[in-house]
């Protein structure tokens, strides 16, 4: 291994950190948040579903499957001036991020035509990008990237061990051939994971392994809290003790100290003190506004009280550094077993 290589982070280094007093690991976090990051400034993104429902896929934790019954109601591909009014008041509302999500298996290149569209004209506005599209085939990352996307979103949703019982229509082999498409397109990756699905400690640790083990690892590390949606299989499944999902936060701030870390989904269900020990804890970016694709989200209003009683504020716009070559990106499934 290069001198210049880091060793891949294992389950046992990441186990290791999971057992710290929780006092210990949470200031272990600032302190490397703080060497890498300005202190008490939040990266605020808009998430619009630009098409909603009627997906082939069985994700367990998501409505927007045609698999299951749930409340959603399915809706098309939205129009390019509804799109652009709702990145308007996103941009007005203080969000330098407008990500736009479409629940497809892979679009077909007459659905990314109109995305680009969509992707050209957010661009225009001054927004940094993000799309998230599902399965991109050879040459649609690059199609994408000619048209101004900044960031590609595809998670990895948990580890390689535990995906196989949450999904099983598309392999775990396949978003990483995705996500060796847009590092090759030369776009940011944002890429990361559900919490609190039924996982256990080891599992949660399986999902960080493989995104810290990416070279380069993802620029934005969204973590999801799940949200229980009647109608869905895991809408029954126990609650995750709030302190674990900030060890998760904490531990992925340790594993990728550049990259932003999201506090995603699941936040409308965390209370303001949860909320404040995850940006101790090295959370540095939010969704941010009414509705975060179909689950529900905190409201503006809130956010804005939350961010004065905390003294935190808008983090400037600054994109991350260009993607490495393809080789140095190839995504690895670098997981060391105890």
């Amino acid at each position: 291994m290069s001198v210049n290589t880091p060793a891949p982070w294992t389950i046992r280094r990441i186990m290791e950190l999971y057992e710290l007093p929780f006092m210990d690991l949470v200031f272990q976090a600032q302190t490397v948040h703080r060497q890498h990051h300005p202190a008490n400034q939040i990266q605020l993104s808009s998430l619009l579903s630009i098409k909603t429902g009627a997906c082939p896929e069985d994700c367990s934790y998501c409505p927007q499957s045609s698999k299951y019954q749930t409340e959603l109601e399915p809706e098309p591909l939205m129009p390019l001036e509804q799109v652009l009014e709702a990145a308007r008041a996103a941009q007005a509302q203080g969000a330098q991020r407008f990500c736009m999500g479409a629940a497809w298996r892979s679009p077909t290149e007459k659905q990314l035509d109109q995305v680009i569209d969509m992707v050209s004209a957010v661009k225009a506005m001054g927004l940094e990008t993000c799309v998230t599209l599902g399965m991109l085939k050879d040459g649609q990352a690059e199609r994408l990237k000619d048209a101004g996307l900044d960031y590609y979103n595809h998670n990895l949703d948990t580890s390689p061990e535990f995906y196989g019982q949450i999904i099983s229509t598309r392999t775990y082999q396949d978003r990483l051939d995705t996500l060796e498409r847009v590092r090759a397109a030369g776009l940011n990756s944002c890429c990361g994971g559900i919490i609190g699905m039924g996982e256990s400690r080891r599992e949660r640790a399986g999902l960080l392994a493989q995104l810290a083990n990416m070279r380069p690892y993802p620029e934005s590390v969204p973590i999801n809290q799940l949200v229980k949606v009647p109608g869905t299989p895991l809408d029954q499944v126990d609650d995750l003790d709030p302190f674990e999902f900030v060890r998760t936060i904490a531990i992925a701030r340790i594993l990728m100290p550049t990259s932003a870390v999201r506090l995603s989904a699941g936040r409308e269900t965390m209370d303001d003190s949860t909320q404040a020990l995850c940006f101790m804890a090295g959370a540095n970016s939010i969704f941010y506004g009414e509705q975060l694709l179909t689950t529900g989200n905190p409201q503006f209003v809130a956010d804005q009280d939350l961010f004065t009683r905390l003294q935190l504020e808008a983090a400037k716009t600054t994109l991350s550094e260009p993607p490495l070559s393809l080789e140095q990106a190839r995504p690895r499934a670098m997981v060391e077993a105890l």
